[in-house]
C-alpha cells in the first residue's frame, strides 16, 4: 500500500505545451516582437471563430476583462458615473467584485442558489435602484446562469448585461454558446481553465460601438489608436504575443480538451451518485452544456466539511473552497456594511462547499483515486447523519 508521501499529488490544473505552441512562440522570437501584435490578433480571430463571436478584444487577465467591460459603460452612456451600481452574485471568485470596485462602481450583491452556485434570478429585481446600470451574470464553475429572466429584467430596466464566463469556456445556454444574448462576455486564460495563456483574458461583443470602447479602455483611453490622444480614462490591459502564442496552441486542441474534461466530470459524478440527499453536485440542465471547469460539492449539513477535506488531503488531492460569500466572508468588502446572515445561501456554500480539478491529464488511476476518496468520505458523512 502506498504511503502518503509516496502518492503523487493530483493538482487542480496542469499545463503541458504542444507542438503548435512551440511553433507560435518561435515565430514571436524570430520576429523580435513580444508585445501585443500579430499573435494577439490571431488569437482574437480564432477565439471569435470558435464560438461565433463578432468582436473579441484580448486583455491581460480575466480580471482586466471584467474591469474593462465595466469601464466601457462610461463611454456607452454619458449618464453613467462613478458610484453607480452594478449587480453581482454574492458568491464567486472575488475578481468579479474587485473589477466592479476598481472601475469606480458600487457592487450590489444578490444571493445565489445552492443547487447551481449562480445568482438567484428571483432576487435580482429587488436589488435594482435608480443607480443600477448593469447586471453581471457569473457562470460559476462553468454552469450557465439562467439568462432568460436576467435578460427580461435588464430590458425592463434598461440595464447593460455583462457575462463573466471566465470559468465557462464553451458553455451553452439553451443550445447556444453563452454570450450571444448580452452586451459583453468576459473570459480568463488562467492555467486551470480550458484554454490557458498563463494569464490573459478576453471581452467579446456583437456591438461595434462596444468593441471600439474596449479598444480604448484597454490602451489608456486612446482615441482612434493614436499614441497621445487620451480623451477617456483607460488602463494598460493588453495581452502580449507570448501569452497569445500559448493560448493559440490550446485553441487548436479545444474540442478534444472539452471532451476529455467533460468525460472526467461524468466519471467522478458516477462515484457520488446516491448521495444527493446530503450534497449538491455539479449538475447540468436539459438544454444547457456546462463547461467542465471543475467538480463542485456542497454539503447540505453544516460542520461536516472537514471529513471531506481531510480525506482529500490524505490522498493528496488538491481541493479549493467554494469561494465564500464576498460581502460577508471576505474582509475586503466589509466597507459595505453587510453582516453575516444577509446572504444565507452564499455563506452556506462558502462554509460547506469545495471543488476539485478535472483537467485533461488526469489518468484513469487518478480518477479512480478521486472517486473512491469522495465516495468513502460522503459515505462516512451520510452514516453520521442517519
Amino acid at each position: 500500500m502506498l504511503k502518503l508521501s509516496d502518492k503523487t499529488p493530483i493538482e487542480f490544473g496542469e499545463y503541458r505545451h504542444n507542438d503548435w505552441t512551440i511553433a507560435h512562440l518561435q515565430n514571436v522570437l524570430d520576429d523580435n516582437w513580444i508585445s501585443a501584435g500579430k499573435k494577439v490578433a490571431e488569437f482574437e480571430r480564432r477565439w471569435s471563430m470558435l464560438f461565433n463571436y463578432e468582436h473579441s478584444i484580448a486583455m491581460s487577465s480575466g480580471t482586466d476583462a471584467v474591469l474593462n467591460a465595466c469601464m466601457a459603460l462610461y463611454m456607452l452612456n454619458n449618464n453613467i458615473k462613478p458610484g453607480d451600481e452594478i449587480i453581482v452574485p454574492a458568491l464567486g471568485f472575488i475578481a468579479t467584485a474587485n473589477a466592479v470596485r476598481a472601475a469606480g462602481f458600487t457592487p450590489v450583491f444578490v444571493d445565489v442558489k445552492c443547487e447551481t452556485l449562480n445568482i438567484d434570478t428571483d432576487k435580482i429585481a429587488e436589488a435594482i435602484t435608480p443607480k443600477t446600470v448593469a447586471i453581471i451574470a457569473v457562470h460559476t464553475m462553468g454552469k450557465p446562469c439562467n439568462m432568460d429572466p436576467i435578460c427580461n429584467i435588464a430590458e425592463k430596466h434598461k440595464l447593460f448585461i455583462i457575462e463573466d464566463a471566465c470559468e465557462a469556456h464553451g458553455a451553452k445556454y439553451n443550445h447556444k454558446y453563452v454570450g450571444h444574448d448580452s452586451h459583453m462576455i468576459c473570459f480568463s486564460y488562467y492555467i486551470a481553465h480550458l484554454v490557458c495563456c498563463g494569464e490573459g483574458g478576453m471581452v467579446c461583443t456583437k456591438y461595434g460601438a462596444i468593441a471600439e470602447a474596449l479598444l480604448s479602455t484597454k490602451s489608456h483611453g486612446r482615441r482612434n489608436g493614436l499614441y497621445f490622444d487620451h480623451n477617456k480614462f483607460g488602463l494598460n490591459s493588453k495581452m502580449n504575443d507570448l501569452e497569445a502564442s500559448v493560448g493559440l496552441g490550446d485553441i487548436l486542441d479545444f474540442h478534444e480538451t472539452f471532451r476529455k474534461r467533460r468525460a472526467n466530470v461524468q466519471t467522478i459524478r458516477r462515484y457520488v451518485k446516491g448521495f444527493e440527499d446530503i450534497a449538491w453536485f455539479s449538475e447540468e440542465d436539459l438544454n444547457d452544456l456546462n463547461c467542465p471547469h471543475g467538480f463542485s460539492i456542497t454539503l447540505k449539513q453544516v460542520n461536516k466539511l472537514q471529513v471531506l477535506t481531510d480525506a482529500l488531503d490524505k490522498e493528496r488531492i488538491h481541493w479549493k473552497r467554494n469561494f465564500g460569500c464576498v460581502p460577508t466572508q471576505h474582509e475586503a468588502f466589509s466597507y459595505l456594511g453587510h453582516k453575516l446572515g444577509d446572504f444565507p445561501n452564499a455563506e452556506h456554500i462558502g462554509n460547506n462547499g469545495i471543488h476539485i480539478g478535472v483537467h485533461k491529464y488526469l489518468s484513469d488511476n487518478d480518477l479512480q483515486r478521486i472517486g473512491e476518496t469522495l465516495y468513502e468520505a460522503l459515505k462516512e458523512i451520510n452514516d453520521d447523519t442517519i
